[in-house]
């Protein structure tokens, strides 16, 4: 049996050595990109941008339906959810391909802000979760929210909650109604397929994700929920 052990053990050193790999480039990529444009810098930038709307002045349900849909744990977890990202691997593996990322709030600010275009999704995953540790050591769950709703693609060439209102409904964000603020909620998940002007249904059914998130957690009854689409 010796033979056996010897094989677990160098079966283990590659783990760890492929392990290291990873987790190295990954920094390498998040030290690249800092070197480049700071996170205090580049939250200055998009803070700048004549579009951009603070958390105060969008309607309470709409962070409630981002928080629902994307992060219902958002302000009970760290950077990273450990749970989520448990439950991706499993639904990963039992899909057979890479189809849920487990990512949090934070997490997709870190990438919207740097790693939008990176196609190394392995190393992108690891700079995101180094990057998540520097937002959220430097700014508030709040803040970290705004950064979110402000940067996001909604489909169209929007980017952002104001163009979004704006192009879809001509619309202030604090003038969206409940039902405009679920739709737009589940935009983001995959813009192509669930912008209201590309597949009505398929926006409807995402609509239905977020609005049966937002009453399983808390946000809205149920009775308030099938007022939203009659």
């Amino acid at each position: 049996m010796k033979w056996v052990k010897r094989i677990l053990i160098i079966l283990l050193l590659i783990l760890i050595l492929v392990t290291g790999i990873v987790l190295l480039n990954g920094y390498h990529l998040y030290q690249s990109v800092l070197s480049e444009t700071s996170l205090s810098d580049k939250i200055k930038e998009i803070k700048e941008d004549e579009d951009y709307v603070s958390l105060s002045d969008v309607p309470d349900y709409y962070k409630n339906a981002i928080i629902a849909v994307e992060d219902h744990r958002y302000y009970n977890h760290g950077p990273i959810d450990i749970i989520a990202i448990g439950r991706a691997v499993v639904s990963n593996i039992q899909a057979g391909s890479f189809n849920e990322g487990g990512s949090t709030i934070t997490q997709q600010v870190a990438k919207n802000l740097y790693f939008i275009t990176e196609d190394d999704v392995i190393s992108r995953k690891i700079a995101e979760i180094f990057m998540a540790f520097d937002l959220e050591n430097h700014y508030s769950k709040d803040d970290i929210l705004e950064f979110y709703m402000n940067t996001i693609y909604f489909g169209e060439g929007y980017y952002g909650i104001k163009e979004a209102a704006a192009g879809y409904y001509n619309k202030e964000p604090k003038d969206l109604t409940l039902y405009e603020a679920t739709m737009l909620a589940g935009v983001p998940n995959a813009p192509s397929v669930y912008a209201p002007t590309v597949n009505p249904d398929l926006a409807k059914s995402r609509q239905g994700k977020v609005i049966r998130s937002m009453v399983e957690y808390g946000y809205l009854s149920q009775e308030e929920a099938d007022k939203i689409t009659q």
